[in-house]
């Protein structure tokens, strides 16, 4: 059948920026990253004067809209805009400073502990590439189980942070896992503290954004690494999932090219629908799997449902094969199935 037309974001110069485009782009090392400018300043706009407010004159409705604000607006974008910064540099070497902005000043609003991010996913999470030494792998799961998510989550929720920094120091990282342990401390210290002095504040501000971000990040996550080929785990074609043209990459960035992010990690994500169009035959050829029109989330929950139909219905043939609902089904749960291999960790082995 082939590739359908992708509609996803790709670069697009702009032809006569205006006064503020100008200077954002004398700030950033590549014009390609522009958009991410213009959400910190209206994140910093909406957010910060919001959340103060909340401390100075709090009201229950407040609350709830600031949440459902946060969530609705800036919470995924700003989260792939952590990401993208966190692989490609954001600000030129003389405005280096700026480059703190986003881990220190904005991600403890959206339930980032401030450099937490940076140690588990660059520190850790694509180094082990979702192998049995990732400490968020999805290998030992049956992945089509709502019981293993929650396993899968609770494990993530209550050892990561003891976890993280004794694996960054096994493999010579010592410095992330210190700053890491260092931001998650802090954030939750100023979490104790403010649920102490302005609980309802707080519980908006901070407290609410963290557990819904731990969830969600982990549901995403969960759909991305998914299915998964028994034989050849360290592949990434055959351990991540690519979803084309959705809302969700629109809003975030092209995150839904998990496969081509995997396969180069700094790749700008501008870039990411070409590199699968180039690579497309292989993708085929190598059976990797593609989804449209529906991203990572909606995976994971067709997978907790078993809409198997859904999810054939949304994949994509990037090679030469034509098969029914029945054989796409059949393939495809072929890559659900638990891989535990000699060296895997037992931790979900009893899930």
């Amino acid at each position: 059948m082939g590739l359908p037309r992708i509609t996803d974001p790709r670069h697009v110069p702009e032809k006569d920026p205006g006064v503020l485009d100008r200077f954002f782009l004398s700030l950033i090392n590549d014009e390609r990253d522009l958009p991410f400018l213009w959400l910190m300043t209206s994140f910093s706009l909406v957010v910060f004067p919001f959340a103060a407010l909340l401390y100075v004159h709090f009201q229950w409705w407040l609350g709830v809209l600031y949440v459902a604000m946060l969530f609705g607006m800036f919470f995924d974008r700003c989260i792939l805009m952590l990401h993208n910064s966190s692989h490609r540099v954001l600000f030129k070497p003389k405005y280096r400073l700026f480059n703190h902005y986003i881990p220190w000043v904005m991600c403890p609003f959206y339930g980032q502990p401030p450099e937490g991010y940076f140690g588990h996913h660059m520190g850790m999470h694509h180094p082990e590439n979702n192998l049995e030494d990732d400490l968020s792998t999805t290998m030992p799961y049956q992945r089509d189980r709502f019981t293993h998510f929650l396993h899968y989550w609770f494990v993530f929720m209550t050892t990561t942070i003891f976890r993280l920094p004794v694996y960054l120091s096994r493999h010579k990282r010592g410095r992330l896992g210190v700053k890491a342990i260092g931001g998650e401390v802090l954030y939750l210290s100023v979490c104790v503290i403010g649920l102490y002095f302005r609980p309802e504040a707080t519980l908006a501000v901070f407290v609410i954004p963290y557990l819904l971000a731990r969830f969600l990040m982990m549901w995403g996550n969960w759909g991305q690494h998914a299915f998964i080929h028994k034989d050849h785990p360290e592949n990434p074609l055959l351990n991540s999932i690519t979803c084309i043209n959705t809302r969700y990459n629109r809003r975030c960035f092209n995150d839904g090219y998990h496969i081509g992010h995997h396969v180069k990690a700094n790749r700008h994500w501008t870039d990411m629908p070409i590199d699968l169009e180039k690579n497309a035959a292989q993708y085929g050829k190598e059976g990797a799997v593609v989804f449209e029109g529906i991203d990572f989330f909606q995976v994971s929950l067709y997978l907790f449902l078993k809409r198997y139909d859904w999810l054939a219905k949304a994949f994509v043939e990037t090679g030469d094969q034509q098969r029914t609902e029945e054989e796409i089904i059949k393939f495809l749960k072929t890559r659900l199935v638990p891989v535990i291999r000699e060296s895997a960790p037992a931790i979900a082995q009893a899930a």
